[in-house]
């Protein structure tokens, strides 16, 4: 399966991409198992994605939870907490 993935904000500054083409093993099929083969990736993915960080996940510019499974083609945003002032 294919996916689109975007980052924004700091993470986008710490991965140092704004998105990319990914295509996934056939066992990773849900939001949280991105990113955990995101953070295999080591060093600044790792740290970036590390699960004591607080990131909001997106797919399809829905809000979702790392439980929520994927589709082919479907777009995964990866951003840090935003506030408003």
């Amino acid at each position: 399966m294919q996916i689109q993935l975007k980052f924004f904000a700091s993470l986008r500054e710490a991965v140092g991409t704004s998105s990319e083409t990914l295509t996934l093993p056939a066992e990773i099929r849900s939001a949280g198992e991105v990113r955990a083969l995101l953070q295999s990736r080591g060093g600044v993915w790792a740290e970036a994605l590390a699960e004591g960080k607080s990131l909001r996940i997106a797919c399809n510019q829905q809000m979702v939870d790392a439980t929520a499974m994927l589709s082919e083609g479907c777009e995964l945003a990866f951003f840090p907490p935003v506030t408003g002032g």
